[in-house]
C-alpha cells in the first residue's frame, strides 16, 4: 500500500486512440445517415455509415486496452471468503502488471 495512485492516467496513448477512434466513427456514421452523398449517381451514404460503425468498434479495442491498463489502480473488492475475483479479474491484473511494467534486455556475459 506504499504506492501512491494518481488516477487512470495510465496507458494515455490507448484513450487518445479510443476517443480519436468515437469522434470519427460517430461523425462517419452520422455524415452517412443524414447527408445526401451522391457522385456521379453512386450514393456513398452507406459506404460512411459502414466504416463509422468499424472505427467505432476499433475504438472499443483501444478502451479495452485503456481500462486494463488502470485496473491496477482500482480498488479491488474481496468476496465473502476473502478471496480475490473471478479468473477474470486475475487475466486483467496479469494483462495490466504486463503492460506497466517496463521489459529489461539481459545483456549477454
Amino acid at each position: 500500500m506504499g504506492q501512491k495512485y494518481d488516477g487512470l492516467s495510465h496507458c494515455k496513448l490507448a484513450l487518445v486512440f479510443a476517443v480519436v477512434m468515437d469522434v470519427l466513427g460517430v461523425t462517419s456514421l452520422l455524415v452517412g445517415i443524414f447527408a445526401s452523398l451522391e457522385i456521379q449517381g453512386e450514393d456513398f451514404g452507406d459506404l460512411l455509415v459502414y466504416s463509422g460503425v468499424l472505427l467505432v468498434l476499433f475504438s472499443m479495442a483501444g478502451w479495452v486496452l485503456w481500462y486494463s491498463g488502470n485496473i491496477e489502480g482500482l480498488h479491488l473488492q474481496k468476496d465473502l471468503n476473502g478471496r480475490l475475483g473471478s479468473a477474470m479479474d486475475r487475466l486483467a491484473r496479469s494483462v495490466s502488471r504486463r503492460m506497466r511494467l517496463p521489459r529489461t534486455r539481459s545483456s549477454p556475459s
